[in-house]
């Protein structure tokens, strides 16, 4: 496979190249953007665990990687051309030492092939190209999988047919209806919700828990951020008001003065 990733006039989505396998190349840093920040509104954070299905030559990695504690981010891939790759032109060896990711060769949805569960699982533009027995499967396997919390977060193209075949497709998509999609998902005991976020290529995305799950509400932007800033701001009002912070308080004010 070559190593080329600049973008010359007639590379295609598909075509054996690391940006261009993985999708339309013109868009691949944008395809990251989208992936990152609907995870981080969902609310991932730092020492979460992620698992990256079908994560390619690291697409969403390379913002993905950096940004978790080490030993978080694991990735299934069949390719490992496309890994390596996205390791060489994208995060670089010395990431990889540091953060310690964990990837698996596998092509069967085998989401527990880690044996353990995650916090965020995350498909984008995996179940477009699979059948229905194969998202069923990934269904099963995501079922346990996931942290009983858990929050998977996937994509598939929306249309008014059902693909009915068995087979992979790729690098064209196949399209369900949303009945079908949510069936297939509740099939496993899973449930499924609607994600209000734009997707460059027109995809739908879902997010798929275990029932009883809580939903998180996108539709109030970074209100997240707001909690959180809000949660900072109360625990240093109880800092501020503790004997011991007033005592330090005290000590450093006279510390001060005697300079």
């Amino acid at each position: 496979m070559t190593d080329d990733p600049t973008l010359s006039p007639g590379t295609r989505p598909g075509d054996p190249t690391y940006r261009a396998w993985v999708g339309n190349p013109e868009r691949f840093d944008l395809m990251s953007a989208a992936q990152f920040s609907l995870l981080t509104q969902l609310g991932l954070r730092e020492d979460h665990s992620l698992l990256d299905l079908g994560c390619g030559s690291l697409r969403g990695g390379r913002l993905f990687i950096p940004y978790l504690l080490p030993d978080r981010y694991f990735g299934i891939e069949p390719h490992a051309w496309l890994v390596e790759e996205g390791i060489g032109h994208e995060i670089g060896r010395d990431q990889i030492e540091l953060k310690r990711p964990t990837f698996a060769h596998v092509d069967d949805f085998r989401l527990t092939v880690f044996g353990r569960r995650f916090d965020f699982i995350l498909a984008q533009s995996i179940l477009s190209h699979a059948s229905q027995p194969m998202i069923r499967r990934c269904m099963a396997e995501a079922r346990a999988a996931l942290q009983p919390g858990g929050r998977f977060v996937a994509t598939f193209l929306e249309g008014e047919e059902d693909y009915r075949g068995d087979e992979w497709v790729y690098p064209e998509c196949v399209t369900y209806r949303r009945e079908t999609f949510d069936s297939l998902v509740a099939s496993e005991g899973l449930v499924t919700t609607a994600l209000d976020w734009p997707h460059p290529a027109g995809q739908r995305w879902v997010l798929v828990t275990h029932p009883g799950a809580p939903v998180p509400d996108l539709s109030s932007g970074a209100a997240w951020l707001v909690e959180e800033l809000e949660e900072c701001r109360a625990t240093l009002a109880r800092l501020g008001r503790s004997r011991l912070y007033r005592t330090y308080r005290a000590i450093r004010g006279l510390a001060r003065r005697r300079r």
